[in-house]
């Protein structure tokens, strides 16, 4: 389909309900569910501060068991130490850069060797830069953390959740999907041929995580782990700090002047991955904890396709559906909860 028809659709399918819902959503408190998780397996990306933050504490206080994937391994051996002392918890991290290549393929491998079911897996980690940064594997650095680091590590796991009798997974997305109203440019992801723009190019981001949703749910297939969207609220977070002042003064004293706290974000992802009443749904976007309907682009499962072939490519990834399970070395697979991290690099928070 060609790019000029592809919009003229999108346009024909954006209804106003759909607008008006979304700012009526923004206002609302998530549901709440306070059943218990003691001992079950929670594995978050970016929990050392904001949403991954808050959402970390809401799941040990239920008793889950935390594995977190943080940058800053100082912060992350304290962010451990806090939930197990208030918490009586198990938490381990595996120390990563998700804007790598190499550190993407660690967390896949070592999270895929885990003898013990991941119960909810949320990818967390993200990043808003006002300019364009180019990683050390040449790719936009909005692009990788936010899209690529979650399609990397999901597609590293598919064989062990496809074999785990439960599970879901969560997108940490965002309605600023929406910024990117006629899709994708494909041939384009990174930005090397387009004037950069900090809200398209998250945008954009956002978009191809809530597309690569619809491939992950049909690879799924029938099985007990189930893969959805949410937008997390317009909370206070410490995302965009790497950019300059004015970009700070601007996020602090304006954009958040009315955003709410991160808690709200927490209780939304631990009822999408706790609560009953979320049992066997699947493929789908919410605000908050409330049902919607994303922007047209998200919803459209030929340009899903296509996106998934050139994030495979970008990821360095074989297809899974051509090709055995990627094989490692024994001595990478982690040892949950021994006495040391899992692993040491540099990255993201």
């Amino acid at each position: 389909m060609g790019r000029n028809r592809q919009i003229r659709e999108y346009i024909r399918a954006y209804q106003w309900s759909d607008m008006l819902a979304m700012a009526r959503n923004n206002k609302a408190n998530p549901r709440q569910c306070t059943d218990d998780f003691a001992n079950r397996l929670v594995v978050i990306t970016g929990a050392t501060s904001g949403i991954g933050y808050a959402t970390a504490r809401a799941y040990a206080r239920h008793g889950a068991h935390l594995l977190c994937v943080n940058r800053n391994a100082e912060k992350s051996r304290a962010l451990c130490g806090e939930l197990e002392r208030e918490f009586g918890v198990r938490c381990r991290d595996i120390i990563a850069d998700l804007s790598r290549l190499e550190d993407m393929h660690r967390v896949g491998y070592q999270l895929s060797q885990l003898s013990e079911p991941i119960d909810v897996l949320i990818h967390n980690a993200g990043t808003y830069l006002t300019r364009r940064v180019v990683t050390a594997d040449g790719l936009d650095t909005v692009l990788a953390v936010n899209h690529l680091s979650s399609f990397v590590i999901t597609t590293l796991l598919l064989d062990k959740l496809r074999r785990q009798a439960h599970g879901r997974v969560l997108l940490v997305s965002s309605e600023a999907h929406r910024f990117a109203p006629w899709g994708l440019h494909l041939d384009d992801l990174c930005w090397e041929r387009r004037r950069y723009s900090g809200l398209r190019s998250y945008g954009s981001a956002k978009l191809a995580q809530l597309l690569s949703m619809l491939t992950f749910d049909e690879l799924l297939g029938e099985c007990n782990v189930t893969i959805n969207a949410m937008h997390p609220g317009a909370v206070k977070t410490e995302s965009g700090k790497e950019n300059g002042a004015l970009y700070k003064w601007y996020k602090s004293r304006i954009l958040e002047r009315n955003f709410r706290s991160t808690t709200i974000s927490a209780d939304a992802l631990y009822y999408l991955g706790v609560s009953a009443e979320v049992d066997g749904v699947r493929g789908k976007f919410f605000n908050l904890t409330t049902l919607e309907n994303p922007a047209p682009p998200a919803l459209d499962r030929a340009a899903a396709e296509k996106l998934r072939d050139v994030s495979l490519a970008l990821g360095r990834l074989d297809d899974p559906l051509r090709s055995p399970a990627p094989s490692g070395r024994e001595e990478d697979a982690p040892e949950l909860w021994g006495e040391t991290p899992i692993a040491e690099s540099g990255g993201l928070t």
